[in-house]
């Protein structure tokens, strides 16, 4: 979930305003206090500051759209489906050694990519906690329904709530 914000959307938007993703970091937090009634929360500017801290990390690799693509499978399948992770592994391993030379010594870029999972997954649950903590102070506010559904926040307002 939080790669395709991570890959897809902060990266290209980056590149099309010709913004920093510093600078992206610092419009996206005063647009977030300003629009909603939403007091000062260290914890979820953690949240966006750690989105574009990934987001940079991952933008310096310079991937392909190719590479981008098969990580983003890599992160949403680590480890539960492992038939699919390992066909995604081995397609991604073929990319990177293709199409890149190691970083340091015998660190690679996949070694990279890889170490970075745990993070994605603490993201996540950042944003979960973030969601919940926003539909406590608003709990009249409808989401829309894809968001719904890609976060699964019923489920996850039901469980955390109850």
């Amino acid at each position: 979930m939080m790669t395709c914000l991570v890959s897809c959307l902060l990266r290209p938007l980056a590149v099309w305003l010709k913004l920093t993703l510093t600078q992206i970091l610092s419009k996206l937090t005063a647009i977030i206090q300003n629009i909603i009634d939403w007091p000062y929360d260290p914890r979820d500017m953690a949240l966006v500051s750690g989105i574009f801290d990934v987001a940079k990390s991952i933008a310096r690799l310079k991937l392909t759209e190719t590479e981008l693509a098969l990580y983003q499978s890599l992160v949403l399948l680590w480890p539960e489906i492992q038939c699919l992770f390992n066909m995604s592994m081995a397609a991604m391993r073929h990319e990177i050694e293709t199409n890149h030379a190691p970083i340091k010594g015998d660190v690679t870029v996949l070694d990279t990519l890889l170490a970075k999972i745990p993070t994605f997954r603490e993201l996540s649950l950042m944003h979960l906690e973030a969601l919940c903590r926003f539909k406590t102070a608003h709990p009249h506010h409808v989401f829309p329904a894809l968001y719904k559904e890609l976060f699964s926040l019923d489920n996850v307002l039901d469980y955390t709530h109850g």
